[in-house]
């Protein structure tokens, strides 16, 4: 749900002072760990949608939805006794009775989102469990700031937005050689194989193209006046297309209209789009936060929306490197669900996909699973408020399951000062929970308290464990991170955080083979810590808070703060 964030400001530090080795620690505490690491699974590569998508009556469980006439459908609502109903629309705002798609919509494992390098959606594919690409050549476990970016701010909704915020995640990319070509990058970055163009829009109306090694604009920043809150999308083919939305239609004195911006980087403008204020949606608020996925077999690209549609737009992409030309000329479907807890109605999170069912979060507080061909509910699962923090899916040998956690939101408007945040692990075909863990946390209208930050998942040796950055437990101010046991929920280990944090960690991949987290707070703070433990190797001072999650390439990480600056810093 909209709502306003108040700046975090600390005193800056010494941007070049990398602090020692777990200085000045927060409280760990330390459970059993009664699972091992998980042996290696091999995903599947297959990427074709008609081999991928699963029937839905061959789900477990399955009943098929009711017809409720007028092109309404429904079903029974999980462990509720109520009924989520919905309707397909085409992009006139016709309601579709009997839509069954154009052909299956189904993504492959998260691996094979895109064969183009880099991260280039939030968490980097339809699992969301990719932030960081590569690996690192970690030594001595430090942080150093490289180079930054001065960017800007805006005044909008009676509050000061400044730099990057949540989710703010930068898109980085190690595009095709065609495609820089076609870009017209210099003729030393079009033959450097190495060469990473951080994308990145951000809150003051712009998008910044920058040099990962460097810092250098490879482009001038495309300036649209409005903000980004959310994180935008690469087209994973290599195409040199940007998508992301607006987070705000105000900008000081000025007002313009909702839009979704589909973005040509060759000519560096924006080509298309669509308006968020539709009226098909059940909310007048036309904001995107959500970060898109593009099915790149079915040149189909999902976006949720915080006016209460999903959207499912054919993109008839068309790329010519030669030519040096990409163009797209959309067509729209939409998903219109209600549920009886729908009062809010919007998502803010990204949907995370596998193969045809796909899973988000919404303002009312339901998990919503559906289908990317029909458009059909498959499940709806409530979770008792709020639920921003993008769900992250995990497939192995047992099947896919879905991490997820809400916040301290709706009940705190309905007068509750605090209260649990659930965490849950869900079987992913069904909804059913495998594990909960619950933990307190604090209401805040302003910036809310639980589960902002994304689920991470573990990999290598903590690839049995499941991070959570949970804020405003025990007080306004501070935060818990915690690690669970994948299969059982039990905590491993368990860290008091002395500043909150809405950020989403990320873990990095050492060339000695061991894994290294990393997590920035509200005071500006990044730690680089110990996943198996909890406790810092080393943090680094930034300028106020870092609200915005971190993405990562090889040893390179790319952070955006509050503090109108975007940081490049490298891990040594």
């Amino acid at each position: 749900m909209y709502r306003t964030r108040a700046v975090v400001t600390v005193m800056a530090a010494s941007l070049a002072v990398s602090l020692a080795a777990c200085s000045s620690p927060d409280a760990i505490t330390t459970g059993s760990r009664p699972s091992t690491p998980a042996s290696t699974w091999t995903p599947s590569s297959q990427t074709d949608p008609a081999k991928l998508a699963v029937a839905l009556d061959s789900l477990p469980n399955w009943t098929p939805p009711s017809n409720d006439g007028d092109g309404v459908s429904s079903r029974a609502i999980l462990d509720n006794g109520g009924r989520v109903t919905w309707t397909v629309l085409n992009g006139e705002n016709t309601v579709l009775p009997e839509y069954t798609g154009d052909g299956p919509v189904a993504f492959g494992d998260g691996s094979v989102y895109t064969e183009v390098p880099g991260v280039l959606t939030f968490r980097g594919n339809n699992f969301r469990n990719a932030p960081a690409y590569g690996t690192a050549d970690i030594t001595q476990k430090k942080l150093q700031v490289v180079w930054t970016q001065a960017t800007g701010d805006v005044y909008a909704e009676n509050s000061h937005w400044a730099g990057a915020g949540w989710t703010g995640q930068p898109l980085l990319v190690n595009w095709p050689k065609a495609t820089k070509q076609a870009m017209g990058l210099t003729t030393e970055q079009v033959n450097d194989p190495n060469f990473v163009e951080v994308i990145y829009p951000v809150v003051d109306g712009k998008v910044y193209r920058l040099d990962l090694a460097t810092g250098a604009q490879t482009k001038k920043p495309i300036d649209v006046g409005f903000a980004f809150k959310g994180t935008g999308s690469i087209d994973p083919r290599g195409y040199p297309l940007l998508y992301s939305g607006m987070g705000l239609n105000q900008n000081g004195d000025k007002t313009g209209a909702w839009r979704y911006r589909i973005f040509d980087l060759i000519q560096n403008k924006e080509v298309s789009g669509w308006n968020g204020t539709d009226a098909g949606a059940p909310r007048d608020w036309g904001a995107f936060d959500s970060s898109a996925l593009v099915n790149a077999a079915t040149d189909t690209l999902i976006e949720p929306a915080e006016n209460g549609l999903v959207y499912k737009v054919k993109l008839n992409a068309k790329f010519d490197a030669t030519a040096k030309t990409v163009s797209v000329n959309p067509e729209f479907h939409k998903l219109n669900y209600n549920t009886p807890d729908s009062t809010r109605h919007g998502i803010e999170s990204s949907a995370a996909a596998w193969r045809n069912l796909m899973y988000a979060g919404d303002n009312d507080g339901n998990i919503v699973c559906w289908d990317a061909t029909t458009l059909q509910v498959v499940w709806v699962r409530p979770t008792g408020d709020d639920t921003d923090a993008t769900i992250v899916l995990e497939d192995g040998a047992d099947g896919p399951f879905i991490y997820t956690g809400n916040e301290m939101d709706k009940r705190g408007e309905a007068g509750a000062t605090s209260g649990p945040i659930t965490i849950q692990k869900l079987n992913a075909l069904t909804g059913e929970q495998v594990w909960s863990y619950s933990i307190d946390a604090v209401y805040n209208k302003a910036v809310n308290g639980g589960l902002m930050a994304t689920p991470l998942l573990g990999t290598g040796d903590v690839s049995d464990l499941v991070f959570f950055n949970i804020a405003k437990t025990g007080s306004d101010a501070t935060g818990t991170l915690v690690a669970l046991d994948k299969k059982t929920g039990t905590v491993v280990w368990q860290r008091s955080l002395s500043a909150f944090s809405w950020s989403s960690p990320l873990l990095l991949t050492g060339t000695d083979g061991h894994t290294y987290g990393v997590i920035g707070d509200s005071r500006g703070l990044l730690h680089l810590f110990n996943p198996n433990t909890g406790e810092d190797y080393s943090t680094l001072q930034l300028s106020q808070n870092i609200e915005a999650s971190p993405s990562a390439y090889g040893n390179m990480l790319v952070v955006g703060t509050y503090a109108k600056l975007l940081y490049g810093i490298k891990v040594s």
